[in-house]
């Protein structure tokens, strides 16, 4: 039976001063995600606030080990990465 693992980054995005450059950043750290790990990413919330995002990242895998480490290893790299954003959260669940 094969897992879905559902990965929320809630994203501190720090002195933006318009959508458009809160945007360009959270664009960027969605594509670096999917280059990185291969797994689907998208905004999902706070569209319109400056500052913070929430991002969703998805996996499925046959193994649930698999998908919880992936997963885990995301939002770890996502930490470590000194970009123009910083993770604030973030909550793993299986499906």
């Amino acid at each position: 039976m094969p897992t879905v693992g559902l990965l929320t980054l809630e994203i501190y995005v720090p002195g933006v001063t318009s959508l458009k450059e809160k945007r360009g950043i959270v664009k960027a750290l969605i594509a670096r995600i999917r280059h990185e790990f291969n797994v689907s990413v998208a905004e999902v919330d706070d569209y319109d606030q400056l500052g913070h995002a929430v991002l969703a990242v998805a996996a499925v895998s046959a193994s649930k080990d698999y998908v919880y480490g992936l997963l885990q290893q995301v939002a770890e790299t996502v930490a470590r990465w000194r970009l123009d954003a910083e993770l604030v959260d973030y909550t793993i669940e299986l499906l």
